[in-house]
């Protein structure tokens, strides 16, 4: 007899998009890591634009299935685009909803067409702020009993999107942010070429990862950075990212005269080299889920000084500290100039350890998804 190959079970992922955002970055580390023999990833999206990831996700065999956006008027509409879609798609073993604001409307609507498995995963401790805000938090009240499963990155995310009764209760699972960290290890070979081609070489590089959003405090990085260009003349702050307020921050920067010594690099697909180039890595976050970002900061041996709003899960290892974003700006630049001189090693065994290393989590996820083991 001749073996027939089964297909492969298809999960299909819901985001806002594809682009290179946070919650995108840790779902692709993930897609890369699975057995793809034995599962595939689909992803329904709400942008009609192509996305960062679109061709590398079709290379892995993946589908990618747009709805319109959701916009409260058009609540009628939304629903309505999603029992056609899922009425015509019954491939999927599960869904996975990682876009939360609107997951209590589409995960009922797949449940009740036929699939097997519901999750809503909370990766953000917040909303933005205004009515988007106000609609966000209304829209999610119903979500804890809309769905089988419930995940989230962090305590302080599974508090904010499903409660504090059923996080504290135990029926929210922590799934970390895994990374694939010996992408991301200290390395001083990269970190020469890195610094050689940024013309960094004799610069005291701060470093910040993170869309041009709201959340990111960007306009509170500047500040604080200008009080450390006060103190060190050759202070250089190296964003990395993009997103609808970026060129407000680059009018900021040249509003507080440091213009010249901030570089905006955008998005970049390789940021693990970014890394290395960096000295301290500072991020003043309003809110997050838990951002990869300092985990991939930590394993490539850098000092940082994130926010008091992060979930405290977020600290791996004893490379990072913490303060109040109430602080003045001058508090945070004297942390980081008493603290600049340490001693930067690979931090690979600590960040696998404690869970967040996505080779693991692979593992994970195939027992979840196959056989329902959590």
């Amino acid at each position: 007899m001749v073996a027939t190959m089964t297909e492969p079970i298809r999960i299909l992922h819901v985001l806002g998009g594809i682009s290179l955002g946070g919650a995108e970055s840790r779902i692709m580390d993930l897609y890369r890591h699975i057995d793809r023999d034995k599962l595939q990833f689909d992803f329904l999206i709400h942008q009609t634009e192509k996305g960062y990831y679109e061709e590398e996700i079709e290379a892995l065999g993946g589908r990618i299935y747009r709805v319109p956006r959701f916009r409260l008027y058009n609540i009628a509409a939304y629903k309505k685009a999603l029992r056609v879609f899922f009425a015509d798609h019954h491939e999927f073993k599960a869904v996975h909803g990682h876009m939360t604001s609107t997951a209590a409307l589409y995960l009922p609507i797949a449940k009740k067409c036929g699939v097997s498995v519901t999750i809503a995963h909370a990766r953000s401790a917040g909303v933005d702020k205004g009515i988007k805000g106000v609609a966000t938090r209304l829209l999610r009240m119903p979500l804890k009993k809309k769905c089988d499963h419930m995940f989230a990155c962090s305590m302080l995310a599974a508090e904010s999107v499903f409660g504090t009764e059923n996080a504290h209760a135990g029926r929210v699972k922590i799934v970390p942010n895994a990374i694939d960290v010996k992408q991301f290890i200290y390395r001083k070979e990269t970190r020469i070429r890195m610094r050689r081609a940024l013309s960094l070489e004799d610069k005291f590089v701060i470093g910040h990862v993170g869309r041009f959003h709201y959340a990111k405090n960007h306009e509170y990085l500047l500040a604080v950075f200008q009080k450390i260009v006060s103190r060190k003349s050759n202070a250089v702050l190296l964003l990395l990212g993009e997103g609808s307020r970026m060129e407000e921050m680059k009018e900021r920067a040249s509003a507080l005269g440091v213009a010249d010594q901030v570089i905006f690099c955008g998005n970049q697909k390789e940021t693990w080299n970014y890394y290395q180039a960096m000295d301290f890595f500072v991020f003043p976050s309003r809110f997050e889920g838990l951002p990869g970002t300092v985990v991939e900061a930590q394993a490539a041996g850098l000092r940082c000084l994130i926010s008091d709003t992060i979930a405290n899960e977020v600290k791996i290892t004893e490379l990072v500290d913490s303060l109040r974003i109430e602080e003045k700006p001058e508090k945070w630049a004297e942390y980081v100039l008493e603290h600049e001189m340490y001693e930067r090693k690979d931090r690979y065994e600590q960040i696998a350890a404690a869970g967040f290393d996505v080779s693991g989590q692979a593992v994970w996820y195939d027992n979840f998804y196959r056989y329902g083991i959590l």
